[in-house]
């Protein structure tokens, strides 16, 4: 195991600069997701902790040692693709096995760490099969178990799930989390995914554009974003946002959207007449017949919790509630809204205020 430091990291490909002075810092034992849409850099910061990439600037420690010149071999460290990567006409147990032999490890290593591996990821009835004859999770575990016999400091995840069926992504979330916790191995692991992010870290580094927009752990970064970019992209269904500005209602301090939307407002010491965008997550709206009147578009019932989307004028919000709910389309619904759950964001920088 070790601890990992990604020191002002700056990636350029000729003129064109993607990554723009990263910081993070891994604890030894430590999983931590990197986050964000496609293009943001996860997966190019992972290649450079790979050495895979080559660094323009900064520094990559892995334990003690800088590795920005440290070829990837010599960096003790895993990966694991999204692709498995398996050689089709190996078996189970050769592919598992493979690293070991080209280190020209004894054959009694070979055998124990791989019957180990096999067993950690349930596959030992599997070792003699090739990949064809695997589903896409059986093969995943191959190529997880393939990373787990070399005991480097550090696995490496590059999107492992996304070949992968709805139902199976939350299997593996699960069995890749139980083996995070079996083997206390640092894992550094990019997924654009935030419902991964949120069930298996122990922090996650949003990204956006070549820079980290927050680092935290999931739940603090659910309940006290630093931005609307990190408000809208942790947390699902994504929070709705309002733009409009605070106003003194007859000394009664509101929120009041650019389409005349009245809704409570939190403590806040901004001036009246600041212009905000209001953040409220789905999931924190109930429906009330003291709340505020809004127009049905669409109800979606999915069993234990019921979607309901409504508009005022433009205004457009989302409720997850816990109620089955009938409404017809352009009736009317009232949205109940606790103004502790509020999050209010600065319009113009879009900074949490």
């Amino acid at each position: 195991m070790a601890q990992v430091k990604i020191d002002n990291v700056i990636k350029r490909y000729g003129a064109v600069q993607v990554m723009h002075g990263v910081d993070v810092d891994i604890n030894d034992g430590e999983f931590v997701v990197l986050v964000g849409p496609s293009g943001c850099g996860k997966s190019t910061l992972l290649r450079m902790l790979a050495g895979l990439e080559e660094i323009s600037d900064g520094t990559i420690s892995i334990g003690d040692r800088v590795v920005n010149d440290v070829p990837p071999k010599e960096r003790d460290i895993a990966m694991v693709f999204q692709s498995y990567a398996l050689y089709p006409h190996k078996t189970v147990y050769d592919n598992i096995g493979f690293p070991l032999k080209m280190a020209k490890r004894p054959q009694d290593e070979i055998d124990k760490k791989v019957t180990g591996a096999a067993d950690i990821l349930d596959l030992t009835k599997y070792l003699k099969r090739y990949p064809k004859e695997l589903s896409g999770g059986q093969r995943q575990r191959v190529a997880m178990g393939r990373a787990i016999v070399r005991d480097p400091q550090v696995f490496l995840f590059d999107e492992p799930l996304s070949n992968l069926d709805a139902k199976l992504r939350v299997t593996m979330r699960v069995e890749i989390k139980e083996l995070h916790q079996r083997l206390g191995t640092t894992i550094v692991y990019v997924t654009h995914d935030q419902i991964e992010a949120m069930t298996m870290a122990d922090k996650i580094v949003v990204m956006r554009d070549g820079r980290v927009e927050q680092i935290g752990a999931p739940l603090d970064l659910y309940d006290n974003p630093a931005n609307i970019f990190v408000a809208g992209f942790i947390g699902s269904p994504s929070m709705n946002f309002v733009h409009g500005q605070i106003v003194n209602d007859g000394g009664v301090r509101q929120f009041r959207s650019d389409n005349g939307l009245m809704l409570p407002l939190p403590h806040t010491n901004a001036a009246d007449g600041t212009k905000v965008t209001y953040g409220i997550r789905p999931e924190h709206i109930t429906i009330s017949d003291h709340g505020v009147p809004l127009r049905v578009i669409v109800v979606e019932p999915t069993g234990s919790e019921t979607q309901v989307f409504a508009k005022h004028g433009t205004d457009f919000i989302d409720a997850m509630v816990k109620d089955r709910f009938k409404a017809a389309p352009n009736s009317e619904v009232r949205f109940a809204i606790d103004p502790a759950n509020v999050h209010l964001f600065d319009r113009a920088t879009e900074q949490r205020l």
